[in-house]
């Protein structure tokens, strides 16, 4: 045989082993810490071997339980971060995404591929309120903020030609760090990104953003976008969207919403995500509220002739030959990557496989687990909320004891995983629920542990 082809036996017995570990770990969950007890001395002892002059074969699967075992595990009980449960059909499609291994830059690389894409991408615009937008999938929410900045500067102060030439954009206090990122990225420069005021349901409030424009512009400046944010990162806290468009359209700016966390929770909460549409571009992660393997970002906007301004920069070889709307599309015109892989195959098995009510009910039942750990909260001595719960993020403490040894104590024992955060100069103890594994025995076994941590740390 020739070198790396394997044999239709030796691959059928390999794929039956991998499936049997997947089935066997996914049933184990339950059972599992909520993160692993290790630590980097462990892991580096483990796995940093020698690259062998010969293959192990088959036997390179006995290492799977090994790597499992310190692994964060996707279970009920892990709520440190805003982070999906990994969905089985999605990682399913994976593997069978990775088994066509398409490159999809276009409809002439991948042409089934493209389409399904095409497809989804119009299936989440449709389910938060924006039909009629268009897009592409990406890595996460950084990757679809830093290209809907870069659109926005296109439109509005073009760059891509003869440089960066100034600019401000405009965000919350409670901004999510991939937009500095962002804005030091496209040449902006963090010094020209405003963070505006927030009021007490840590809202960006729309007269200081009124205030900040004015003052740039009496100095002299040139504002090009705003960005809202839907679901912050601490709190869940989402930004007054139709006043904020309101000053985007008297100003004449860029309206970009990050809602990676917070925008497909408009599947369950129609009514108060009623004004996505007015935004020029969203950001939304399907590896968050939608419970896909990562990676499965989406950006979705309202401009094709711009993203195609802004990203369209192509070489003879890839050029393509076909003036059929379809047949002649490409993806490396309208976003920053070329190589991109199969990631719509797992949502478009796995949004038909349970169907949008599944998902519905899915994201309604965190929103509920939020509200029950508040109550729960609320209603113990001990403890006391930092923060309003607008979706499914919890911040909280203990009255009296040191908060941070808590959360150390807490993560030790292993029956429930949690973050931190700073809430008005307070340290909190974070719980986000973006889990569809997750139990109310799950969420009452928080306050329980934190309580039962609380009493074996000194005060």
């Amino acid at each position: 045989m020739k070198a790396l082809e394997i044999s239709n036996q030796d691959l059928s017995r390999l794929a039956d082993e991998a499936m049997d570990l997947a089935r066997t770990y996914w049933a184990s969950l339950d059972d599992r810490p909520a993160y692993p007890s290790t630590s980097g001395k462990e892991t580096t002892e483990l796995f940093s071997r020698p690259w062998a002059e010969e293959g192990r074969g088959g036997d390179v699967l006995h290492d799977f339980k090994l790597i499992a075992a310190h692994a964060r595990p996707s279970t009920g009980r892990f709520f440190a971060y805003v982070l999906g449960s990994g969905e089985p059909v999605g990682a399913v499609g994976e593997l069978l995404a990775a088994v066509l291994n398409q490159n999809v830059t276009s409809w002439r690389s991948a042409p089934a591929a493209t389409s399904i894409e095409h497809a989804v991408v119009g299936w989440l615009a449709q389910a938060v309120g924006c039909a009629g937008f268009t897009g592409s999938l990406c890595g996460g929410g950084s990757a679809a903020n830093l290209m809907a900045l870069a659109m926005a500067r296109e439109a509005k102060l073009p760059a891509n030609e003869t440089g960066v030439r100034g600019g401000v954009i405009y965000a919350s206090e409670q901004v999510h760090m991939s937009i500095p990122k962002a804005v030091a990225l496209l040449g902006i420069g963090r010094s020209n990104l405003r963070l505006v005021a927030v009021d007490d349901q840590f809202r960006m409030r729309p007269d200081a953003l009124q205030a900040a424009i004015a003052a740039d512009r009496a100095a002299g400046r040139n504002p090009i976008a705003i960005v809202a944010t839907v679901g912050t990162i601490v709190s869940g806290a989402i930004d007054p969207l139709p006043e904020i468009a309101d000053v985007a359209g008297r100003e004449d700016l860029w309206l970009h919403v990050d809602g990676a966390y917070g925008v497909l929770a408009a599947l369950a909460l129609p009514e108060r995500l009623n004004s996505l549409a007015l935004a020029d571009s969203l950001s939304l992660d399907a590896h968050k509220w939608l419970y896909q393997p990562l990676d499965c970002g989406c950006l979705l906007h309202r401009h094709p002739d711009i993203a195609r301004k802004t990203f369209s920069h192509s070489d003879d070889y890839v050029g393509l030959l076909s003036q059929d709307p379809t047949e002649g599309f490409a993806f490396f015109e309208e976003s920053f990557e070329l190589s991109r892989r199969f990631r719509a195959l797992k949502l478009w098995l796995s949004l038909q496989y349970h169907g949008r009510r599944a998902f519905r009910d899915a994201i309604a039942e965190d929103l509920r687990h939020a509200r029950l750990l508040a109550e729960a909260v609320e209603a113990h001595p001990e403890l006391e909320l930092l923060a309003p719960v607008a979706l499914s993020a919890v911040c909280f403490r203990h009255r009296a004891k040191d908060n941070r040894a808590i959360l150390r104590r807490v993560n030790a024992r292993g029956r429930v995983y949690l973050s931190n955060a700073t809430v008005r100069d307070q340290f909190a103890l974070r719980a986000c629920f973006v889990n569809h594994r997750t139990t109310d025995g799950n969420v009452l076994e928080i306050v329980s542990e934190v309580i039962t941590a609380a009493g074996e740390v000194n005060d």
